[in-house]
C-alpha cells in the first residue's frame, strides 16, 4: 500500500479545516510533520489535491472526487481498531438533528441510547434543514434526522417517521373560539413563523402554497421557543409540529386552531452519505429511532 492512514487523516483535516496549521493541531501534529505527509502522499502518486490560495487550502475537483472515498476508508479503520479493542463498544457518533427533532424527540432518544450503550460518546448537533444537509454532506456529521424534504445524488434520504403541524395561538386571540378556521381567516391573521431553510416552513408554504403571496407574515424566528412565547403574548399566530406544542396545550398556554381544508401532514427523515461507511453506532442508533 502506497499511503498511509495518517496521511489520509491529514488529508481529511485539511479539508476539513482548510488550513495546514489548524489540521495539524486538530491530529495533535507539528505543522512540518502534517504538511510533509500531505506533499508525500501527493508527490507519491503525481497528484494535487488542493488549491493553496495564500495559507487555504481548498479542495480541487480530485480532492472533492476523493474525500468521500477516504472518509469512508478512515471510518471502516477506526472500526476494525475498534473491534480489535472491544467488539461491544460503540465509540463516537456524530448525530444532527432539526430543531422539532432535536428539541423535542433526539434528546430522549441520546439517553435511552447512552443508558444502553454506556461506552458510547453522542455529539448532538441541532440546525435547520438546510444547514444539517450541509454538514453532513462534508462528512461532519455521521447521520442527520431532518423534517424537510430533499433530494442529492451524494444523499441517501430514508422516510423515518410521521408528523404533523397545527396552527395555535393565544387564548385571548380572537381566532381562539372559532371552530374553524376559512381562507379569509388565514389571510386576515398576522404569523409568525420558522425562517425559510427550516422543514417546518417548507411543509407550512406547502400547506398553504395558494394563500402564500397574501399571507401577513409579521415575524420569522429560528427557535420554536421563542415563536411559541411571541405567539403567547397574542403578537400573532403559528404554526409548528404538534410534537413540540402538545405541553403548551395541556397547560392552555396555547390554543390549536382548525383549518380542515389544509393538508399539514409531512415525515421525518434520516440522511446519510451515499459513500459513509455505517458503522455499529450508526445502525444501533439507527435502529433505537426506529423503535421510538
Amino acid at each position: 500500500m502506497r499511503y498511509t492512514l495518517r496521511q489520509l487523516e491529514v488529508f481529511l483535516a485539511a479539508a476539513h479545516t482548510e488550513n495546514i496549521t489548524r489540521a495539524a493541531e486538530l491530529l495533535a501534529m507539528s505543522q512540518s510533520a502534517a504538511s510533509s505527509a500531505l506533499k508525500d502522499m501527493e508527490q507519491q502518486f503525481s497528484i494535487q489535491l488542493f488549491d493553496r490560495i495564500g495559507k487555504r487550502l481548498q479542495l480541487n475537483e480530485l480532492g472533492r472526487a476523493l474525500r468521500p472515498q477516504a472518509e469512508a476508508l478512515l471510518e471502516q479503520a477506526k472500526a476494525l481498531e475498534q473491534g480489535f479493542r472491544q467488539h461491544n463498544q460503540i465509540g463516537e457518533l456524530k448525530v444532527g438533528a432539526t430543531l422539532t427533532i432535536g428539541n423535542y424527540i433526539a434528546v430522549d432518544i441520546t439517553a435511552r441510547f447512552i443508558n444502553q450503550y454506556p461506552s458510547a460518546r453522542i455529539h448532538l448537533n441541532v440546525a435547520n434543514t438546510a444547514t444539517i444537509t450541509q454538514q453532513v454532506l462534508n462528512f461532519d456529521l455521521d447521520l442527520g434526522l431532518i423534517e424537510g424534504e430533499l433530494q442529492h445524488p451524494d444523499l441517501k434520504v430514508s422516510r423515518w417517521r410521521e408528523d404533523e403541524l397545527q396552527i395555535f395561538c393565544s387564548p385571548e386571540h380572537p381566532l381562539a373560539n372559532k371552530s374553524k378556521l376559512n381562507a379569509k381567516d388565514l389571510l386576515a391573521a398576522e404569523w409568525i413563523l420558522r425562517e425559510s431553510g427550516s422543514g417546518t416552513r417548507q411543509a407550512f408554504d406547502r400547506a398553504m402554497y395558494d394563500l402564500l403571496p397574501d399571507l401577513d407574515i409579521r415575524l420569522e424566528l429560528q427557535h420554536t421557543e421563542a415563536i411559541k412565547r411571541a405567539v403567547e403574548t397574542g403578537l400573532g399566530i403559528g404554526c409548528l409540529s404538534r410534537v413540540s406544542l402538545q405541553t403548551a396545550f395541556d397547560s392552555g398556554r396555547l390554543i390549536p386552531l382548525n383549518a380542515p381544508d389544509r393538508d399539514f401532514r409531512r415525515s421525518f427523515y434520516f440522511i446519510l452519505h451515499r459513500q459513509k461507511y455505517l458503522s455499529e453506532g450508526i445502525l444501533r442508533w439507527l435502529d433505537m429511532c426506529k423503535e421510538s
